[in-house]
């Protein structure tokens, strides 16, 4: 089990700017892995999901989100 969040994404993704700043005002220690840098960390991602969407949020207790909205991002993470 992750001791932070880990979030899979890319810079071209809309979505993923998005949740990377409310992970980034929560200011909350988390991880972030650019996928279209890593053929490796797009697997990862995949592997987690078992799709191809981005973003990929994995939480410490092992759970995940995939392209949440800002407001589910928000209370899974216990940010209001």
């Amino acid at each position: 089990m992750a001791s932070r969040i880990l979030m899979y994404g890319a810079a071209w993704c809309g979505d993923c700017r998005r949740s990377k700043a409310v992970l980034d005002a929560s200011g909350l220690d988390y991880e972030y892995v650019d996928v279209g840098e890593s053929k490796d960390a797009a697997d990862a991602a995949v592997a987690i999901t078992g799709r191809t969407s981005i973003p990929v949020i994995v939480l410490p207790d092992g759970s995940h989100l995939v392209e949440p909205s800002d407001a589910l991002l928000l209370d899974r993470i216990g940010v209001s």
